[in-house]
């Protein structure tokens, strides 16, 4: 169990990482779809690269930071009928979820996704919108968002059968205490003050 409550961590410091770079896309995206709407008002010209790129950033915020909310514990679960259930059984109810409907769900996509992208990035696929971006890097998000939430589903199985076995916390305790924004808006100050750090030296 210890092993393997290791992987489980390991697992997890990894989304945790993935998961805050990708909190810096939705600023890129804000920013870029600000850019292009002000371009558009302005001098009545427009980008589908730019429309383009501002769909890629979604999609990567979604699909690669499924597996940071599902880390915090921030997917939508039904407690109308849980929220009666003592903790173990609510614990026992998330490991039945994870091995028989997330996995599942999260491997499948995974592996039908994957020869999607390898057909795109060998055809050099190309938007079929003029101007638009190549395809293939928004092909490689699903697998990879997928890949990760799958391993993340491994580590919280791992740590509902920790817990039951008395081995680690309750892994469905929301462990932060802050929001998304406030931790990205957290990130910039600590960016902007070390930026005026380095150009004061």
């Amino acid at each position: 169990m210890q092993a393997l409550l290791k992987f489980s961590a390991l697992v997890d410091g990894v989304n945790e990482r993935v998961g805050k770079a990708v909190v810096w896309l939705v600023l890129v995206a804000v920013l870029v779809s600000a850019v292009n709407a002000s371009v558009r008002k302005a001098f009545n010209m427009s980008s589908n690269a730019f429309l383009e790129l501002q769909w890629y950033l979604f999609s990567a915020i979604f699909l690669l930071g499924a597996a940071y909310a599902l880390r915090r514990n921030e997917h939508v679960r039904i407690d109308v009928v849980s929220g009666y259930f003592s903790k173990r059984a609510r614990v026992w109810m998330e490991l039945f979820g994870s091995v028989f409907f997330l996995l599942p769900m999260s491997l499948g996509i995974l592996f039908l996704s994957w020869p999607v992208f390898v057909n795109s990035y060998l055809s050099h696929e190309m938007s079929n919108s003029a101007g638009g971006l190549i395809v293939w890097p928004a092909r490689l998000l699903v697998p990879a968002g997928f890949l990760l939430l799958s391993l993340q589903g491994v580590s919280q199985a791992i740590k509902c059968a920790g817990f039951l076995a008395g081995a680690c916390p309750d892994p469905t305790e929301k462990e932060r205490k802050v929001s998304s924004e406030e931790e990205l808006a957290e990130a910039i100050r600590r960016q902007r003050a070390a930026e005026t750090a380095a150009g004061g030296n």
